[in-house]
């Protein structure tokens, strides 16, 4: 468990490797981690975070010229026409190769900023600051940036590194219980696909898990990081490895689809983490007793389990356009295991409803 008073710093080793940055009061000294060529920075944020925003304009007055882009909040930023909000500031004052974005919210916002980034002048500095737990363990850590279209999340976007990601524990003070508990599911998806300690420690007491406040909160917010750290060191354009991140995520993705994006994404994921144990199950890969343990934990973070049946169909097709198919074929990471993910390739239809038949309300 780390020291509550010093950072801690996980590399991301690779092509373009770069620290993330664990601790408390880290946003105060953030110009440390910008590359020293900066002139220029925009700070893409959400409206709830332009306090913070301001702070960090007056904070870095004198040294670097900070421009703020205010973005609608959760899954609505990630939209081409706010891209292009973005990308108008930066071309209106002259935005150039060694000039930064700096992302500064949730998962929406961190994937937007990286993908302005990714694609103005073809790449420009980047860095993540992510302000919700989902941020932090998730979204922020790996390079994957995009924007939704109508046809599904995610379907446009870069891999795209960043230069630091700035995980500052303080930014939690203030966030909603409920966001909380709602970014958690990315922590117990690490959890069941490389590191059960997280598991246990969630069942040992939920409530100290899940406060902020708490040595074991941050320990849990550094082991999930590592984990994602890990992987994305190994595979950073999702060729083989990295495909295990998105345990869950396939049904999940879908049903945020289906829901117009107004649901948080750890809930869609929570429902699409026990689609996934029950699939494992019928594969005769994981035991029943696990996919209770799954329902068990997701349920005392009051992440829901189920879903109407009778929108099987149009998560079906839905799940066919999602970028994880390969030629029409559907993808799915199971579990032999706790631990011990792998892809399901090709599985017949009726296999899938009959999991979904365990999931459906």
């Amino acid at each position: 468990m780390s020291d509550s008073t010093a950072p801690t710093v996980i590399e991301v080793t690779g092509a373009d490797p770069y620290a993330i940055t664990v601790g408390r009061g880290l946003i105060a000294s953030i110009d440390a981690h910008l590359p020293p060529t900066v002139a220029k920075m925009l700070v893409v944020h959400a409206p709830p975070l332009a306090p913070v925003a301001e702070r960090l304009r007056e904070q870095l007055a004198g040294r670097i010229e900070v421009l703020l882009a205010e973005v609608p909040d959760a899954e609505g930023a990630k939209r081409v026409e706010v891209a292009a909000f973005c990308w108008q500031i930066m071309g209106q004052t002259d935005f150039t190769r060694t000039d930064a974005v700096l992302g500064l919210g949730g998962g929406a916002t961190t994937d937007l900023a990286g993908f302005v980034a990714a694609t103005w002048l073809r790449g420009i500095p980047l860095i993540q600051v992510p302000t919700t737990v989902l941020g932090m363990v998730d979204a922020a850590v790996g390079g994957k940036t995009g924007i939704n279209t109508a046809e599904g999340k995610n379907l446009v976007g870069a891999f795209y590194a960043p230069k630091a990601v700035i995980v500052d524990l303080d930014l939690l003070d203030g966030l909603p219980q409920n966001e909380i508990l709602a970014g958690f599911a990315e922590v117990v998806k690490a959890g069941f696909i490389a590191d059960p300690v997280i598991l246990d420690l969630l069942e040992a007491d939920v409530t100290i898990a899940t406060d902020p406040t708490t040595p074991v909160f941050r320990e849990l917010i550094e082991r999930s990081i590592r984990v994602k750290a890990h992987v994305v060191s190994d595979d950073f354009t999702e060729q083989g490895l990295r495909e295990i991140l998105n345990y869950g995520h396939t049904l999940g993705h879908a049903i945020e689809h289906a829901e117009r994006y107004r649901w948080r994404h750890g809930a869609a994921i929570s429902i699409g983490m026990v689609f996934a144990a029950e699939l494992s199950h019928l594969a005769g890969s994981l035991p029943a007793d696990a996919v209770d343990r799954t329902r068990r934990i997701l349920a005392s973070l009051t992440l829901p389990t189920g879903y109407p049946l009778g929108r099987w169909k149009t998560l079906l097709a839905t799940m066919q356009r999602d970028k994880k198919a390969r030629a029409g074929m559907l993808r799915f990471i199971i579990l032999d295991g706790i631990g011990r993910p792998r892809v399901l390739n090709g599985t017949d239809e009726s296999m899938l409803f009959a999991a979904y038949q365990e999931v459906g309300e």
